[in-house]
Parts: C-alpha cells; structure tokens; sequence
C-alpha cells in the first residue's frame, strides 16, 4: 500500500513537471524573440570576412556607435571585396595571415603572389593601439597637431593595399584610408587620411580619366572642393624629389581630415574606400591579356625601382610603421613590388611611349578636363 501511493505520487509530479516544461518550450521561442527585438546588442556578421576581426567581437557588438568600431568593420568589409574581385580577375587565392601584436591590437594581412594576373598583390587591414613613440609626436607636431610631452595613449585603424601587374600594360595601384586617435591628457584627437593614386607604365589617356573622374564622382558627393584640393595634395605628395618626378598619375590624398564632423568624415572616407574597384577593375579587365615585349617589362622594372625608392625614402606611412614599437616588417613591406630594376643613368627618348610618360610624371595633368578621350600612348595601341 505505502509502495503505491509512493508510486502514484511520483507519477502526479513527473506529469506536472512534464506540462510545466512544455508550456516552457511553447512560450520560450516567443520570450527569446522579444529579448532580441528590443535588445540594442546586434552580434557581428563576420562571415564574409578574411579573417575575424581584430577587436573581440564581444566588445565590437556592444559598441556599435563608437567609431573605432565602425572604422574596423568597414576596413574588414573593404578588405575583402578588394580580395575577391581580384581573385576573380585573376584566379588564385590569396595568403591570409591574421597576426597580433603584443603592444596592443593587430592587423590581418592578405597576399597573393606569383598570380596569372597580379605579380603581387598585398591588402592589409591593421588596428594597432599603444604609445606613440618620440618620432611619431615629432611628426605631427610638424603637421601642427598640438601634443603634449610624454607617453600618449593613440589608436590606428587603417586598409593599405598595393597592387603590382603581371602585364605592363596595366597600372600598379595603391590605396590607403586610416582613423587616428590620440589621447592628448583629457582630449581626445581624432583624424582620418588616406587616398587612392595610379601608377601606370605606359600612359593611356582614356585608363587616367576614367581613373579620375570615379575619384571625383566619390568626393563631390560630400564636397566639390575636394577633388581639386586633394587631386594637387597627391601630386605633391608622391613626388620623387631627387628623381624631380612624380610616382605615378596621381588621384587624390589627404591628411588630417577632421572637418565639417567625425561622421560625415567616416561616410568620406568610406565612399572613396569603395571607389577603388570601380576606378581600377575596369583598367585590369581592358589590359591583361595585351601583348608586350621584353622592352616594356624592363621599363616595368625599372619605374618600379622609382616605386621602392619613393616608399622608403618619403612615404610617411612607411615610416610611422616602421618606427612604431612592435612593427610587422613583413606587412609594413609589403608594399614593395616582387621584382624591380635600377639601370645608371636611364633616360628614354621623349618620343617614345617611355618618354612620353615621364613627361607627365615632370608635369602633372588635371585628367578630368581632357576630353579626347580617343588619345592613347600605350604600346597596345600604337
């Protein structure tokens, strides 16, 4: 008897529980929903990155408005689209390396090497934070940032990219684009820089204004002034001064962009960021598969020595990095072509299609107010 009342009252609480559980499980997909619809808290989408993010990605969702945050996950975003669309051109893959750095953040650095279409292709995206060293302060102070002494705590976030071709009827281009905070006692500076500039081996009208006007058509989205302004900033920035030419064909660069706000700045730079692929893919897909002869891949060579030249000796990027605690020697030089050339005293005639180049590296061109559009000096052409 006492057995059986034992057993049926196991029983009435077995099936209590069992409809307590299931009321649990009915209601329980709802409750979670709504915990989800009105939480701010969104969890961060990864998966068409190379790599996961930097910053934990616990700390990147719950500061979703900070633009540290915002600046990583576009750079993450941007990195990628530029990786595929140039695998897609090429048909390799690139080598991700997501490396850290024991002074505080890291980067994640994407190379592809040797390919059908790209010789070397480097697209590095770091987040890197700690003490500026000396040389760093001494820098801006130069640019006028007002610093005082001592340790000061900064934060970087940036994409770089240098993409060298096979063909040498195709330009090499570069793109930058950064956020910067320094805390300067108890203010915080901020800052974004970059820009986009094309490197081409022999000149071809129609690739530079194409090139151009895309660059244009980003900045006079926000201001009209700046495409003009940052157009004559490039061509002085990567000036050779030794060599009294310019790098390449230019594009637009800037520096300490802190104006009108932080973020119609951000959404500047963001949309230049996504300019680059419009403004270079279609050059790519026109001049790969041209023929070229070994004159044209020895001058390819040897304005890549003036390349090399103008990273190590003027590129301030290069050198913050270089000269930063903890630097990544492998990524900050990653920038530098596979193969390059330095003949003695080189000077083609300035008839050719060499010469004719180098007359516009002497002499810069406003691209976007020639309208011949027909005029070409390549060898593909002639």
């Amino acid at each position: 008897m006492v057995l059986n009342v034992f057993i049926r009252s196991v029983t009435l609480v077995y099936c209590q529980k069992r409809r307590e559980f299931g009321k649990l499980r009915k209601y329980g997909a709802v409750f979670t929903a709504g915990l989800a619809l009105f939480s701010t808290k969104q969890p961060v989408d990864t998966t068409g990155f190379m790599a996961i993010p930097i910053t934990s990605l616990e700390k990147l969702a719950n500061t979703p408005d900070d633009m540290k945050t915002k600046m990583e996950l576009m750079i993450m975003k941007v990195q990628s689209d530029v990786c595929k669309a140039l695998e897609t051109e090429d048909g390799g893959k690139f080598k991700v390396d997501r490396w850290t750095r024991k002074e505080g953040g890291g980067g994640v650095t994407c190379v592809m090497q040797n390919g059908k279409v790209f010789e070397k292709a480097g697209v590095n995206i770091s987040v890197v934070e700690g003490h500026l060293p000396p040389s760093a302060v001494t820098q801006m102070r130069s640019r006028g940032k007002n610093l005082q002494d001592g340790k000061l705590p900064f934060y970087a976030a940036g994409i770089s990219a240098v993409i060298h071709p096979v063909n040498p009827m195709v330009p090499t281009i570069h793109f930058n684009y950064r956020y910067f905070e320094v805390q300067n006692g108890n203010e915080t500076q901020w800052w974004f820089g970059g820009g986009t500039d094309l490197t081409p081996y022999y000149l071809n009208t129609a690739d530079c204004i194409h090139f151009h006007n895309t660059l244009k058509q980003a900045c006079d989205k926000h201001d009209k002034t700046y495409y003009p302004k940052f157009k004559k900033w490039c061509d002085d920035y990567f000036h050779v001064v030794h060599r009294g030419e310019r790098r390449g064909v230019g594009g637009i660069f800037f520096d300490d962009l802190d104006t009108p706000d932080q973020e119609k700045c951000f959404s500047f730079v963001t949309d230049c960021a996504n300019a680059v692929l419009p403004s270079y893919v279609p050059l790519v897909q026109r001049h790969k598969i041209a023929n070229y002869t070994k004159v044209e891949r020895e001058w390819q060579l040897l304005r890549r020595g003036r390349y090399v030249e103008f990273n190590l000796i003027y590129d301030r990027g290069t050198k913050f990095g270089l000269y930063t605690p903890g630097a990544r020697y492998e990524s900050i030089l990653m920038s530098l072509p596979l193969y390059a050339k330095w003949e003695y005293m080189h000077e083609p005639s300035s008839e050719s299609p060499e010469g004719i180049l180098l007359e516009v590296l002497r002499n810069p061109k406003d691209w976007v107010d020639v309208t011949n559009t027909n005029e070409s000096n390549t060898k593909e052409e002639l």
